[in-house]
Parts: structure tokens; C-alpha cells; sequence
């Protein structure tokens, strides 16, 4: 078991930030740690990462309770935080070179070398880290988070400020990495999930309300709700839309088109057919859509809130 969590619970004086929080991590497996803003994500990673304690519960990382060895555990953690903190009057090697001196690594020079090349820096090694853009400077903070051969990978929000061939490469890199260790990934990205990750956990508001294969989740959320794509002829009145029997949700797009929600996976659109011809419109097109999982991570949080 890499991370194991057990009734983990988290206050900040009154606030609680985590809710008895339960769940664990195998070996191997690539987990997309998701949440909107203020859900909890970043407060449960810092307590993985030893910089934190948790108000009650337990956690193992690698079989070891990060209370009683925490310096042993960050031994077998890396972690890139969600803001960065990087010496910025530091060339990227120096920089880099006094990560590896504070691991005691051996070879240290090598190993350097070794994720300068891995994470696409050799262009940029010689600059200070200050000259860099957001991106390459998310590659520093990849490599210092890997340097030291960590066994499990925390990162948040790791490919923020990456532009569209930085992320290919940067994920590219992350599925690597998850053959042989444990990756915990957060990020606001649902395409990085469905692309990277094995089993997504998602958390609101301190509790989980999702754990599961990220297949299963959309599978079982297409199950719950069925949605339906339309473009009419003209605009259309939205309460009158939203009063359609069946539909329990709608967003508006852009040419008159909207997407109808309805639960238990009921078939819409005959009634929404029948909408229209009693208010004179056109149907111009209409289709169902798979659940991707940015429609299941609306879904489950607003469901909880």
C-alpha cells in the first residue's frame, strides 16, 4: 500500500477543512485527486507530505505514519505544490544541484543531468530560474520533485501554465512515471484525468463523494442522467425549457443551443419535440451525449452542495 488514509479529519478553529476522510492508494496507480476550490485537496496533500498534522486520523505513506517518521516519509515522497516555490536568483542547474546535495544523493551531478534531460530543460539549464516562463519553470519544479527517486509523486496542479506541446510532453511523462511509483494528481483539467489517470477520488467540502475507476464514473453517472444536446431556430424561453417533464437541468449555449439534463437516464427528447411544436420552433439539431468527466465532476458536486 503506498497511501493509506484513515478517518482523517482537519480543522482550522472552527472550519473543518476534512471530514473523516477515507481512502488508500496502491502501487502503480495513476489517481486524479479532484475538487473545486476549497473542497479539501490541497489541505489532505500537505498532510500526506508531512507538512501539516491532521486533527485526528491516520495516514501511511509507503507503510509509514507520517506523525511518528515524518523525515522518512518525505524520503519516499515527491512533491510540486500548487504555487511553485523556487529559488528564482538560482541558475536551474544550481538550482537542481542543491536540491540533490539536500537528498545526500549520490552521483548528484549525474542525477541532475539525468532530470534536466527527462523533463525538457537542457535548452533552458543555464538560464536563472527567474528568466523562465510559467511553464519551464513548472518543469523545474517537476525535476526537484523527482530528483531523489521518490516511490510516490504528489503533484498539484502540474501542468498549470503549460502550453499545448508542453502538456502533451508533460503528460507523456507523468504516464512514465506512474508504471513504476504512485502518482496522486490534482488538477481542474477533466481532459488530464481522463487521459492520465487509472481511478479518480473526488472530494467536496471535506467529504468524498466519489471514489472509483474514472470508466466506472461516467458510466455510472450516465446511468443517473441522461444528456441531451438541441439547436432550435430561435431563442427559447429558459423557464419554459426547464419546465419540460423530465428535465432537471440546462445550460444555455451559444446559437441557440442547449444542453437538457434529466435524471434516471430518461429519454428527453420526445418531450422536448412536443416543446417545440406547441411554441413554434424548429428543431435544427438534436443528439444525446456521453458523460465526459467534466460533466460528472458537476454533477457530484453540485449534487453534495
Amino acid at each position: 500500500m503506498s497511501i493509506l488514509v484513515q478517518n482523517v479529519t482537519k480543522l482550522y478553529g472552527e472550519q473543518k477543512a476534512l471530514n473523516s476522510v477515507d481512502f488508500s492508494i496502491q502501487k502503480g496507480e495513476i489517481i486524479g485527486f479532484l475538487g473545486p476550490n476549497g473542497a479539501g485537496k490541497t489541505t489532505m496533500m500537505k498532510i500526506i507530505t508531512c507538512f501539516i498534522p491532521p486533527s485526528e486520523g491516520k495516514v501511511e505513506v509507503c507503510g509509514i505514519d507520517v506523525m511518528e517518521s515524518p523525515l522518512e516519509v518525505k524520503k519516499k515522497v515527491g512533491y510540486l505544490p500548487e504555487h511553485n516555490p523556487l529559488y528564482l536568483d538560482m541558475w536551474v542547474k544550481e538550482y537542481l544541484q542543491f536540491v540533490a546535495e539536500l537528498y545526500q544523493l549520490p552521483k548528484a551531478k549525474s542525477k541532475v543531468d539525468e532530470m534536466i534531460e527527462r523533463v525538457g530543460l537542457g535548452l533552458e539549464q543555464h538560464k536563472k530560474i527567474a528568466a523562465l516562463s510559467k511553464g519551464y519553470r513548472q518543469r523545474v519544479g517537476l525535476a526537484q520533485a523527482m530528483i531523489h527517486d521518490p516511490e510516490v509523486l504528489i503533484l498539484d496542479e502540474p501542468t498549470s501554465g503549460l502550453d499545448p506541446n508542453q502538456l502533451v510532453e508533460i503528460r507523456q511523462l507523468i504516464q512514465e512515471i506512474g508504471k513504476s511509483k504512485t502518482v496522486m494528481l490534482s488538477t481542474h483539467i477533466m481532459q488530464e484525468v481522463e487521459a492520465l489517470c487509472n481511478r479518480a477520488i473526488i472530494i467536496n467540502r471535506g467529504d468524498i463523494v466519489a471514489d472509483a475507476p474514472v470508466e466506472e464514473l461516467r458510466n455510472l453517472q450516465q446511468a443517473q442522467q441522461e444528456v441531451v444536446i438541441v439547436e432550435f431556430n430561435q431563442s427559447c424561453n429558459e423557464e419554459s425549457l426547464k419546465a419540460i417533464d423530465g428535465v432537471v437541468g440546462l445550460e444555455v449555449r451559444a446559437g441557440n443551443t442547449y444542453v437538457f439534463s434529466a435524471e434516471g437516464g430518461k429519454d428527453v427528447r420526445q418531450a422536448i419535440f412536443d416543446w417545440a411544436v406547441r411554441n413554434e420552433r424548429s428543431v435544427l439539431g438534436i443528439q444525446r451525449e456521453s458523460m465526459n468527466m467534466e460533466e460528472v465532476f458537476k454533477s457530484l458536486t453540485r449534487k453534495q452542495a
